[in-house]
């Protein structure tokens, strides 16, 4: 006997990404913007003058990766308790990426999901976190393992933010936007080898370009079942060095470009890429002062990390190399030798 439930349906999540001064946005429900100690000392008073709500509250977290974890979203959560939100209210996502992650889960679970916003403030959430609607935390066991896919109602880019922005910051942005170009955008990359980003209208071209890029990605793969994995370049390698480092050696942009330089050399010893390719995709990333370097303690820790990351099985790890500069393929068919050759070469000596 069975009972049949029909629940096809076609759902519009569409929403657009404005890059340009932030508008002034009025919102006729509760918001309780959710943004850290650092972001609101900057630019809170600035985001006030521009938003307004028939009741705000503001969520102060703690900065940094390794607070992106289930305590602060209880704070979250418990905030939104204590004034009464209801499915009708919205969150406003004030921050980088920890915070735009955490604050898109705390909406996709509150109440079973309410709507939120992302006002983007660092170079690398204006690229690539806050596209796309993947939210989560972390835990022991690694990056991100916790979340959810909730598409955000609107993003805003105000190029504005990243006047504050420390070098470091800015350089984990690039990072990301390395990453789109290489796997997807050999013309792109070569913009950014000549591009001079401390020019605020060649920046905005730049963000634009990137933006775009993830866009057209994610509207193919909202799910990341397929093509999206490919934007987890450097990713499989650099969510281990951050795990190994606790979140407080490297910014996750940085991690990503020691992750781009491993995948590299990979992708070298398969003769996918060449010694040419992986040595101008290092120089780029050196040229915004990335770590490219990093020295593995413990290869064979190292190695069954991988298979924590939510690409891998069992019996697999999926790994996203280049194929040149430009193109990017997905593959789990890499053998242990191979792994352990590129693994040894990062390794204590």
């Amino acid at each position: 006997m069975q009972v049949h439930i029909p629940l096809k349906k076609v759902v519009d999540d569409s929403y657009d990404i404005t890059i340009d001064t932030l508008p002034k946005l009025h919102f006729d429900t509760k918001v309780a913007v959710v943004t850290n100690h650092t972001v609101s000392k900057l630019h809170l008073d600035y985001l006030l003058s521009k938003i307004s709500a028939k009741e705000l509250h503001i969520v102060e977290l703690k900065d940094g990766e390794e607070y992106k974890n289930q305590e602060s979203i209880d704070t979250i959560l418990d905030s939104l308790f204590e004034h009464r939100f209801n499915r009708k209210s919205l969150l406003v996502a004030f921050g980088g990426g920890v915070i735009g992650d955490m604050t898109g889960y705390a909406a996709s679970i509150y109440q079973r999901g309410i709507d939120f916003i992302q006002i983007p403030t660092t170079l690398l959430s204006q690229v690539d976190a806050s596209v796309g609607g993947k939210t989560g935390f972390n835990n022991k066991y690694g990056k991100n393992l916790v979340g959810a896919f909730h598409q955000p109602k609107a993003v805003y880019i105000d190029p504005y933010f990243l006047a504050t922005l420390p070098q470091r910051e800015f350089g984990a942005g690039v990072a990301e936007i390395v990453k789109m170009a290489v796997t997807f955008n050999k013309d792109f990359f070569e913009i950014l080898e000549e591009a001079d980003l401390a020019n605020q209208e060649v920046l905005r071209e730049v963000i634009r370009h990137a933006v775009q890029t993830k866009a057209d990605v994610v509207s193919q793969d909202e799910k990341e079942q397929g093509i999206r994995a490919a934007l987890n370049y450097g990713h499989t390698f650099g969510h281990v060095i951050e795990n190994e480092t606790a979140y407080k050696e490297f910014l996750h942009g940085e991690a990503v470009a020691i992750g781009m330089v491993m995948a590299n050399e990979m992708a070298v010893k398969m003769n996918l890429m060449n010694q040419k390719e992986a040595d101008r995709v290092k120089s780029l990333l050196e040229k915004y002062h990335l770590p490219t370097t990093y020295t593995i303690t413990d290869v064979k820790k190292f190695y069954e990390a991988f298979f924590l990351d939510k690409k891998s099985s069992d019996a697999s790890i999926t790994f996203i190399l280049p194929l040149g500069i430009g193109d990017v393929v997905i593959t789990d068919n890499v053998d242990i030798g191979t792994i352990m050759c590129v693994l040894n070469k990062f390794g204590k000596q």
